[in-house]
């Protein structure tokens, strides 16, 4: 884990609002046809109103912090939050502060 590029990751408002709407999917991603267990498609993050590369490039720069992970099925690809990296974190930065 490494908290510098977490931190970065963590500083823009949409990557705040992805991990925010990745924790419950269901009530935001309410289009989605695929088992939300296999997390949510790239194609529904096109409700933050930004083009398909800025959004791609948002949810690469949480990819590499950890805070997501990714799944590819066929042409898609699926992304659930990282619990794991994410409690550790938190507890990371109780601890520091």
């Amino acid at each position: 884990m490494d908290k510098d590029e977490i931190i970065k990751a963590l500083a823009h408002p949409t990557r705040m609002a992805i991990l925010s709407w990745l924790k419950n999917p269901k009530e935001h991603f309410l289009t989605q046809e695929h088992p939300f267990e296999m997390g949510v498609c790239a194609s529904q993050f096109e409700r933050c109103g930004l083009s398909q590369s800025t959004v791609s490039a948002h949810l690469g720069t949480l990819h590499r912090a950890g805070l997501v992970t990714t799944k590819r099925v066929g042409q898609w690809v699926f992304y659930k939050r990282n619990e794991d990296t994410i409690a550790t974190f938190l507890k990371q930065l109780t601890q520091d502060l």
